[in-house]
């Protein structure tokens, strides 16, 4: 790594970027610094830079899934990649852990984690913060408690995309009195009140990546 690395900025809020901003130029003297702020900006970045530290916010940018992202590592596979998010699905995390390339850092971390998630970037090593870690070496939430039936964890992961319960009665081939049975079986079962609190509980169990929740 050039004692002199690019930082490629991948976050669509200003806020975010000057804040890493600050972060780099205090951090290394004489980096150099890149903003973009969707996925199209990026890979013309990467197209020209050939490599460079990413630090992106994977959940404010256009990918259409988990392997949309992978597909774009391979595809530069000279870059680091550093995923700076305010939240990430339990799921995507996992399936990422056995990405070595990928360090993962949440933007509610300590400064000091971030610092060396940054320093280790410069560096080529891997770092993830205590939360990721925790949450890897915990055993995975169950799904089970309280248990769904099969037709329940779909109906959760629809009504979680937004869609509503006419929408999920056609698309399910159901009539909307059974997907209203359901919908309230689940808010019993799960002892929430809301959609929002439903789309949390699937976030939480991997049922649905944080690309979906804001798409």
């Amino acid at each position: 790594m050039s004692h002199t690395p690019t930082f490629i900025l991948a976050d669509n809020q200003e806020v975010t970027r000057s804040g890493l901003l600050h972060y780099v130029t205090t951090l290394f003297s004489g980096a150099v610094t890149i903003p973009v702020a969707d996925k199209s900006q990026l890979m013309s970045v990467l197209d020209e830079c050939g490599a460079g530290i990413v630090v992106l916010d994977y959940t404010l940018f256009d990918f259409q899934g988990i392997d949309d992202f992978l597909n774009l590592v391979n595809r530069f596979s000279e870059a680091t990649w550093l995923l700076f998010s305010a939240e990430l699905s339990e799921g995507f995390i996992r399936r990422l852990s056995f990405e070595h390339r990928i360090s993962m850092v949440l933007k509610e971390c300590s400064g000091d984690e971030i610092t060396s998630a940054l320093r280790c970037a410069v560096v080529g090593e891997r770092f993830l913060c205590h939360q990721v870690t925790n949450l890897l070496v915990s055993a995975p939430e169950s799904f089970a408690k309280p248990l769904l039936t099969a037709s329940e964890t779909e109906v959760l992961r629809l009504i979680a995309q937004g869609k509503s319960v006419k929408e999920i009665a056609a698309e399910r081939n159901s009539s909307i009195h059974t997907i209203t049975t359901h919908k309230k079986n689940i808010f019993r079962k799960l002892q929430i009140n809301s959609v929002y609190e439903a789309t949390k509980y699937a976030l939480r169990a991997g049922l649905l990546e944080m690309v979906e929740y804001y798409i």
